[in-house]
């Protein structure tokens, strides 16, 4: 399920996310989080290519929640 999301967003598959991605989805990265697909949508379109996650929640087949691993300085 992971590794599809990163493929989607590598790929910028937007259809293929929608699907994979829950609309309440809960993104956390840096210690914020973003609450929505579309916002999410709108990170993914901006910012450097997500790493799998230190830990996630799957909710009616999706991703619901997404919890970042803290980088290294």
């Amino acid at each position: 399920m992971i590794a599809d999301v990163l493929d989607a967003v590598r790929r910028g598959d937007r259809a293929a996310l929608v699907v994979l991605l829950h609309p309440y989805l809960h993104w956390t990265e840096g210690g914020s989080t973003i609450r929505g697909r579309n916002k999410v949508f709108a990170r993914l379109d901006g910012g450097p290519m997500p790493v799998a996650p230190a830990s996630f929640e799957l909710r009616d087949g999706q991703v619901y929640r997404w919890v970042a691993a803290e980088r290294a300085p």
